[in-house]
């Protein structure tokens, strides 16, 4: 059974899935470089079946997340007759609003597409479903999570998606079902983004910032009461009216705008960002935390699957994790609207195939890859010094050593906003002084942005208290106090760290380059950012790796086998012979 899957919208995105298994998974960003990419996934639809050798012909299903098709999808597929009916009805309602403003400017197409662009033409017995935002999402996590027959609570939270923002979810058996949910006035999203706003920074995109400043301050409890919905006893008690949004619709992405931003940007000139941040983030720990607790009673059981935007907030997840409420808990490591292609495909799997089981996710590394043929005409192309050492991971782990900040560029893109040692910025964390380096000199970024380490599994309980499994940097955990100041460059300000836990079974490269560093140096853990500057998406070719390379303080790049370093860099390095252009190896 062939799936295709896709999001359009914020964060559009798309997906195959043959026979349950996801084989391409990708957003619409990290083919158009443009962040939060809210147009329609056509590349990123194209390129998954490309990638995975599939036709328009060979489809079965199509799946797209939300409860009804965007109108204008149409203008992209060539749907068999029974869905063309059920569109042509949809628009009957509307009255032809696919040529309004409104739709134009949420990316739709005005007629039909130009000649050199062909239509999805699909057969005419291939299925065209739709499933609802929120279960999208509460699909993702689920059917991820591997619980066999085993009774969870599905947790969804975000903005808002068609017209829900929050939902309880009961899952077992491989079916899900809904518990009750919420709509706009329930939103812990929105509070998140109209605070970050107020901060001046971008709603719906830098919630993170928020709650990397929030360490640095101290929460002022009662000074937000009536900018948020309440929660009492996993109950919504207390409605919140948020009013209209403002949209701009900018270069195939989406601003928004809330109406009590302002009020809330002169509560922070008030508090002081780093005190308004740090009740910001009380405030959704303390309703979430009101939300999920007493319907794990409820449900009398001890294991979650969560996903959603507001599960982008490790610092809820790590808190509701040492709760010990959990035996076990899972966020999919994809939670914002990107991964709805995925939910929406897994969602239309397990509908036709409810007896299939399903297995714990190991990884995501689902884009594009480059072979080193390709990487090397690559570098000759553009007159590159290069080498290709026989040991590499010896060779990374040395550069390591001397505190050169490298780009890593490794096999499979990852999917999600993580970066997991395929599209990575890597350093040393033994210097305190590396976190500024980086975000000053290769992010560009503000200061107090905190960077993550990527740490060998075997390795875990050395750094971490009260840890479990954790490989895709969804929740952040207290690190042992004695190893805060060997790797200070990865320990926040609050004594946590973000791991990413890194098996060799997943990605052997990269756990060979972390193993090689700490039996140089002691510490079996790297420090690892995604391969980008601020407000790019992560790179996903080649040709992009070596642009930022060169437009950053990064000292030195790895493609596949092949290392390159700057000219000064070069004559710095004892070990780096001078080569010429093309050169094969030292």
């Amino acid at each position: 059974m062939i799936i295709l899957a896709f999001n359009y919208g914020h964060d559009s995105s798309a997906c195959v899935i043959i026979d349950g298994e996801i084989r391409a998974a990708i957003a619409e960003e990290r083919l158009t470089r443009a962040k939060n990419d809210a147009t329609f996934p056509i590349n990123a639809i194209q390129w998954c079946m490309e990638w995975v050798g599939i036709t328009d012909r060979d489809i079965d299903i199509v799946a797209s997340a939300g409860r009804n098709l965007r109108l204008d999808a149409h203008s992209f597929f060539e749907f068999p007759p029974s869905t063309l009916g059920v569109m042509n009805g949809l628009k009957s309602r509307i009255k032809g609003a696919i040529r309004s403003n409104y739709f134009r400017g949420l990316g739709a197409i005005d007629g039909v597409l130009p000649l050199y662009c062909e239509k999805i033409k699909l057969r005419h017995d291939c299925k065209v479903i739709s499933v609802e935002h929120h279960l999208a999402h509460a699909a993702s996590a689920y059917y991820t999570a591997g619980l066999g027959d085993q009774k969870t609570l599905i947790v969804t939270m975000d903005g808002i998606g068609d017209v829900t923002s929050c939902a309880l979810w009961r899952g077992q058996n491989n079916k899900i079902e809904l518990i009750r949910s919420y709509g706009a006035d329930s939103s812990i999203g929105w509070f998140y983004g109209n605070a970050t706003e107020g901060l001046g920074w971008r709603h719906g995109s830098d919630e993170w910032k928020v709650m990397g400043l929030a360490p640095y301050g101290n929460p002022h409890p009662g000074t937000l009461d009536g900018f948020h919905p309440v929660f009492v006893d996993g109950k919504l008690v207390k409605p919140h009216d948020y009013g209209r949004f403002g949209i701009w619709r900018d270069h195939g992405s989406q601003h928004f705008h809330g109406q009590e931003a302002a009020a809330l940007g002169q509560i922070a000139e008030k508090l002081g960002r780093e005190d308004f941040s740090a009740e910001v983030q009380r405030v959704v720990e303390e309703q979430m935390m009101a939300l999920i607790l007493p319907t794990l009673r409820e449900e009398g059981v001890r294991s979650v699957c969560c996903s959603g935007g507001c599960f982008l907030n490790v610092k809820f997840n790590q808190k509701l994790w040492y709760s010990r409420a959990l035996d076990d808990q899972w966020i999919y490591p994809d939670p914002g609207d990107a991964g709805l292609a995925v939910g929406a495909g897994l969602h239309a799997y397990y509908q036709a195939n409810p007896g299939q089981s399903n297995k714990r996710l190991r990884d995501l590394y689902w884009g594009p890859s480059y072979e080193d043929q390709e990487i090397e005409i690559i570098l000759k192309e553009r007159g590159l010094v290069f080498e290709k050492p026989d040991d590499l991971a010896g060779r990374v782990a040395d550069l390591l050593v001397k505190n050169y900040a490298i780009g890593w560029f490794q096999g499979r893109m990852e999917a999600g906003p993580r970066a997991l040692g395929g599209r990575s910025i890597i350093m040393s964390p033994l210097h305190a002084d590396n976190k500024d380096r980086i975000n000053a000199k290769v992010k560009y970024r503000e200061s107090f942005r905190p960077f993550c380490p990527s740490l060998l599994a075997e390795y875990r309980d050395t750094y971490l208290n009260n840890a479990r499994d954790e490989r895709f940097m969804i929740t952040s955990f207290e690190a042992k106090e004695e190893k805060h100041n060997a790797i200070p460059a990865v320990v926040h300000v609050d004594g946590t760290v973000r791991p990413q836990l890194v098996y060799r079974e997943t990605n052997p490269r990269y756990h060979d380059v972390i193993k090689a560093f700490g039996d140089r140096t002691g510490e079996y853990l790297i420090l690892n950012t995604s391969f980008n500057v601020k407000g790019e998406p992560i790179v996903c070719h080649p040709r992009e790796a070596i642009k930022c390379f060169f437009d950053t303080g990064l000292e030195a790049l790895v493609l596949g086998s092949y290392v390159v370093l700057k000219p000064d860099i070069q004559m710095r390095d004892s070990e780096c012979t001078a080569l010429q252009p093309g050169a094969q190896s030292m």
